[in-house]
């Protein structure tokens, strides 16, 4: 491509390298495989669920790849892609509250070494999620050692009423393999969102500064004008 082109057609593609298109397929592939496990696959949710997560990835990829000729397309998918994860997100939150399952905040303990294994791989959950059972049967055995040794005195079940949808769950109550993919899940769309968010609002500052492939072919054709001009 030479210098002309280069100043018409902007660099583009390269999605893969972009950390919100890494977390999105991920979460994609986690979706899959939960829809799967805990979704019935006749139901509408499955399908939603499924088609909410690849959309995220798809539209971050086409408009990745849009970025040569049109930014306000490329901003117009990946706003679209976003809003696609967003949707995803309340899904799962809606999951945990309807089985009255937890959603945990995010400084939990099961979280932190969620955060701390740093999956990459769907496998890499799997793993996470075998290692957190592994934690939970030594902590029910050492829970159970230490019930017989005092009494219970205090029956008061109240929880306190907060803004947050996420829920004060100790770090010993027992959680099952389906609400630690939730809200690993969880965990991993916040971290796509927050890196689809900065990645939108440079996309528009940078609309706003450079516009986009109309622009630039507008000017390209007045330089060669003038260019033209000057040397008849």
């Amino acid at each position: 491509m030479n210098d002309r082109q280069d100043k018409l057609i902007s660099k583009h593609g390269g999605y893969r390298k972009l950390k919100s298109f890494q977390i999105a397929q991920l979460v994609y592939d986690v979706t899959v495989r939960f829809c799967d496990l805990y979704i019935d696959k006749r139901s509408r949710t499955h399908d939603q669920m499924v088609q909410a997560a690849r959309s995220g990835v798809q539209n971050i990829t086409e408009g990745s790849q849009a970025s040569s000729t049109s930014k306000k397309f490329e901003l117009k998918l990946t706003n679209v892609a976003r809003a696609s994860l967003e949707e995803l997100r309340l899904d799962y939150e809606d999951f945990l509250r309807q089985r009255n399952l937890p959603l945990l905040a995010p400084e939990h303990p099961v979280l932190m070494r969620f955060k701390k294994a740093q999956c990459n791989t769907l496998e890499g959950v799997q793993i996470w999620v075998a290692e957190e059972k592994k934690i939970q049967s030594k902590d029910k055995t050492k829970t159970n050692t230490d019930t017989h040794r005092q009494s219970q005195t205090n029956t008061d079940m109240s929880v306190s009423v907060s803004e947050s949808p996420c829920q004060s769950v100790p770090s010993s109550t027992p959680l099952s393999s389906a609400t630690l993919v939730a809200n690993a899940a969880l965990s991993l769309l916040n971290l796509s969102c927050y890196f689809l968010d900065r990645q939108i609002e440079r996309l528009a500052n940078d609309f706003e500064q450079n516009g986009g492939f109309t622009e630039r072919l507008y000017k390209t054709r007045m330089q060669k004008r003038n260019y033209n001009n000057q040397n008849k």
